[in-house]
């Protein structure tokens, strides 16, 4: 019984002497991991503040700075274990990350696939913020941008956030890419009109709308089809999206406003749908009863 505690002691007396060689190292480790976290923070914030200024991209800004931090955090890291002399663990460690790294993929594959698709994004940017995009069945405006999802507002006020690996497989239709939209309407006039001069009309009414463009593009103003009553005239105008005093529905409601009241005033007729009835037989009904299919019973 009495080695036993003589041991026990020698082992408690050499742990205690390990622990004070190791203290100084392990102060000296954990200082240096609170510094490396501190100014990780500190140069994340800055860059991002700068590449924010010099990036039209935020979400391009916002990734490279926590790439900037993360890269400064792991450093501090590996440093922290080489100080308590734990070199070897952290090559194990950064091989071990690998291939939990791999695994877990496979077990997150679409949480893996849409940050994978964020990154893709992020460097090769189909849209900024405030764009108006469509895709899928969703159409609205970009509002945030992330790692993981893109939130879209719809024009009836709801919040769509759609995965960055849905946005890079589906096909994405941005309107406001280039601050040019086009949008256009229709209006039928009377088979007798003089066609010439209602596109003439109805071309000098666009000027009096503000919002359509005239330098950049030109509207062009069409005949489009026949229909039943009506030649159906084709109005395309382009608006600036740059432009934040410009609503799109509101330069399309005051441009078929002016169209329709030009052509009335020039005295053109704007019939509505007319329908024809021909009667192919004129027996006389006596009790007033039809058949199955329509056809007079006499």
């Amino acid at each position: 019984m009495q080695n036993f505690l003589n041991d026990l002691l020698d082992e408690l007396d050499n742990y205690y002497n390990l622990f004070v060689s190791l203290f100084p190292k392990l102060v000296l480790a954990l200082f240096l991991l609170v510094m490396a976290w501190f100014v990780a923070n500190t140069i994340g914030r800055f860059s991002l503040k700068l590449l924010k200024r010099r990036m039209d991209d935020p979400l391009l800004a916002d990734f490279l700075s926590k790439i900037v931090k993360i890269v400064i955090s792991i450093i501090g890291f590996l440093i922290a274990l080489r100080i308590i002399g734990l070199g070897d663990a952290a090559a194990s460690i950064l091989a071990g990350a690998g291939i939990s790294a791999f695994i877990i993929g496979f077990a997150f594959k679409d949480i893996g696939e849409n940050f994978l698709a964020g990154i893709i994004m992020a460097f090769n940017r189909p849209f900024r913020i405030g764009d108006v995009i469509e895709s899928g069945n969703v159409v609205g405006k970009i509002e945030r941008l992330s790692l993981r999802d893109t939130l879209v507002k719809t024009f009836d006020g709801k919040d769509v956030y759609i995965p960055n690996g849905l946005l890079l497989k589906t096909p994405l239709f941005n309107y406001t890419i280039d601050g040019y939209l086009r949008s256009d309407f229709s209006i039928g006039i009377d088979y007798d009109s003089d066609l010439p001069l209602a596109v003439e009309v109805i071309t000098k009414a666009l000027h009096q709308v503000k919002g359509i463009l005239w330098e950049e593009k030109v509207p062009t103003v069409v005949i489009d089809n026949l229909g039943n009553s009506t030649v159906n005239i084709k109005v395309y105008y382009w608006i600036n999206t740059f432009d934040k005093n410009t609503n799109g529905l509101i330069v399309k409601s005051q441009a078929i406003v002016h169209a329709v009241n030009a052509l009335i005033k020039a005295g053109f007729y704007l019939p509505t749908q007319v329908v024809e009835l021909k009667n192919y037989n004129e027996t006389i009904l006596n009790s007033g009863q039809i058949g199955k299919k329509g056809i007079i019973n006499q």
